[in-house]
């Protein structure tokens, strides 16, 4: 599809929706949210933009193949799990804390590492499927 107004549209609401999509991530572990709904959100910008712009200017900007994000996204999620068996002897997926909080983050715990990793693996599955389907239509 070739529209000015989606082209122009989505080169501003790319940046916005990967904003929103790191703060829905960020309040995940005290609130409603986390890394799903947040690389679900990620997936969507990038895929407005393929639309708007074709998918050969977004795995550009990309400049990874989101397939990529699949294997990280499962080890810090799977590391995140591990450490209290690991560091304090706890059992698996135990929160870990850190004690101080940090001025706009909030307090940091395992929770967040495992929220970030099921952020990259379905930011790389989802975008991988489209990707695939988009470059075989």
């Amino acid at each position: 599809m070739k529209s000015i107004i989606l082209s122009s549209a989505s080169n501003y609401l790319l940046p916005l929706l990967l904003l929103f999509s790191v703060f829905v991530l960020l309040r995940g572990h005290y609130l409603p949210g986390g890394g799903f709904i947040g690389g679900l959100i990620a997936s969507i910008a990038f895929i407005l933009h393929a639309f708007a712009n074709g998918l050969k200017k977004t795995r550009y900007l990309l400049r990874i193949h989101p397939g990529f994000l699949i294997p990280v996204g499962l080890t810090v999620a799977i590391l995140s799990a591990v450490a209290p068996m690991i560091f304090a002897d706890l059992p698996l997926l135990t929160g870990l804390w850190y004690p101080d909080e940090i001025p706009v983050i909030g307090k940091i715990g395992s929770a967040l590492f495992f929220d970030t990793g099921v952020y990259l693996v379905v930011v790389g599955v989802s975008l991988t499927i489209i990707f695939t389907i988009s470059e075989t239509v």
